[in-house]
């Protein structure tokens, strides 16, 4: 590196990958900002520049005594000990600047002399003091995955009926008689602690009640009007629970009761295609699901708008993946376990890091955002507009679709809500549910918005009365 290249780095100011130091005199202190660096993405310290971007240099001596303060921190005050580089750069003032360039580590965590952990913020250094932040070290590091974290669910939680099918299904095998051998049995599967406790991917995949359990990983979804997010007014919602398959089999059933149908050159009565491919919803469910950070406790959320449909899985990409990478179809797996049973049939799986290629084949307009900052990740699946002129209705008879019918095709579910009451003034909620393709609760919260508008009214008891429409 020449003074010249040196001057245009150092112009840059400091950041969480460079760092100046006008002189040091500490190796303990050194040892800690080497092993921040090494926690992190690894970075440079420039030696010789002080705080504000100024030059000094150090002198000739100076470089002697630093550079063994170097070798000392790297080898004897980090652990592991750290392989780092160091060049010098000589001043038009005949001082030098030292480069040493720390490697992001391979061995982390990396702890200073006295056992602290430090990680870098910024252009600034800080303690790790949570267990969560430990836990993401060693994840980061392939010591450690969440899907392996103890529960306090004993073996009794499990889903009896579930497991069994899994062992005769998957690996021809009984379900064990005694309590003892099944202990045994989840111990060698990698779903039971030593201790004799379902792990997280034991509770995920085969508990009865996970939610009882691990009530934050569930799967929240909402059908809002428009494009933007509203605080109370929404078309349809509904939270999924239940072991990982449950889970992925009602969240898709979700989204596909709210996409459009068309008719895509078929007949009248036939029932349609939906306006995007189920496969490209599988692809990324699975992946939500199976990669998401099970060291946030947050839930996965699906929102579904006019122009779009968003899955939002908590936690960001893992160490070195990029957008870019994920879309090459490069993969890192963040939760082995529940990986290793998806495989086996669990849920729709087709190879590790083929899930965003294949949406991507299917669906070309997804957009995937990777945030940092807010520690998740989104898949954004872009809507196109449809034609009301193609759509079609899920109907139970094969007959013409009424106008009345094609009524309920109108985003304004009140409206369609209100047809049905005119041509049938007993119709209960569940079957305005059940015809609209959405939850029962949506209907009577939409039957109580038009009572307060006084565009209906109720005409009796509510089991034996009647619907009418004020006109």
């Amino acid at each position: 590196m020449d003074e010249r290249t040196l001057l245009a780095q150092i112009a840059g100011g400091e950041d969480s990958t460079r760092q100046f130091k006008a002189d040091i005199r500490n190796a303990e202190s050194l040892a800690s900002e080497m092993a921040a660096f090494a926690n992190s993405e690894g970075g440079t310290l420039f030696i010789g520049v002080a705080d504000g971007g100024s030059v000094p240099g150090l002198s000739r001596a100076d470089v002697s005594r630093v550079n063994q303060l170097i070798s000392n921190a790297a080898s004897q005050l980090v652990r592991s000990p750290l392989t780092v580089h160091t060049e010098n750069v000589v001043l038009e003032n005949g001082n030098v600047v030292i480069v040493l360039t720390v490697p992001k580590g391979m061995d982390k965590p990396y702890f200073d002399k006295n056992g602290v952990i430090w990680l870098k913020t910024g252009s600034d250094k800080r303690r790790v003091n949570s267990k969560e932040e430990l836990r993401r070290l060693f994840q980061i590091s392939n010591q450690f995955h969440a899907d392996e974290l103890p529960t306090k669910a004993g073996i009794d939680k499990l889903d009896k009926l579930r497991f069994r099918d899994f062992l005769r299904d998957v690996y021809q095998q009984d379900y064990p008689e005694s309590p003892e051998d099944l202990t045994r049995l989840l111990q060698n599967m990698n779903l039971a602690t030593d201790a004799g406790k379902l792990n997280l991917a034991g509770v995920l995949m085969f508990a009865e009640r996970p939610e009882w359990i691990v009530p934050q990983f569930v799967v929240k979804a909402i059908r809002y009007p428009g494009n933007e997010i509203h605080a109370t007014d929404y078309i349809d919602t509904e939270d999924f629970a239940g072991p990982l398959r449950k889970i992925f089999d009602d969240a898709h059933a979700f989204i596909m009761r709210n996409l459009h149908k068309i008719q895509a050159g078929r007949g009248i009565n036939s029932p349609g295609l939906p306006e995007i491919p189920p496969s490209v919803f599988e692809e990324l469910l699975v992946n939500a699901l199976v990669h998401r950070d099970y060291l946030v406790s947050a839930a996965i959320r699906i929102f579904i708008f006019d122009d779009r449909i968003e899955i939002i899985s908590p936690g960001h990409l893992p160490n070195n993946l990029t957008v870019e990478k994920i879309k090459a179809g490069n993969s890192n797996i963040r939760n082995p376990i529940l990986v290793s049973y998806v495989a086996k049939g669990l849920l729709p799986y087709h190879g590790l890091g083929s899930g965003i290629k294949r949406a991507l084949a299917e669906w070309p307009d997804i957009d995937f955002i990777d945030d940092n900052e807010g520690c998740l990740f989104k898949a954004i699946v872009r809507r196109k507009a449809v034609s009301t002129d193609t759509l079609v209705t899920d109907s139970p008879k094969k007959e013409s679709v009424s106008p009345k019918m094609a009524s309920m095709l109108s985003p304004d579910i009140n409206a369609a809500i209100m047809d049905m009451i005119r041509q049938d003034s007993t119709v209960t909620s569940e079957i305005i549910a059940k015809s609209l393709n959405v939850s029962k609760r949506t209907i009577l919260r939409r039957l109580e918005e038009l009572k307060g508008q006084g565009v209906v009214r109720r005409i009796g008891p509510n089991k034996g009365g009647s619907w009418e429409v004020v006109e």
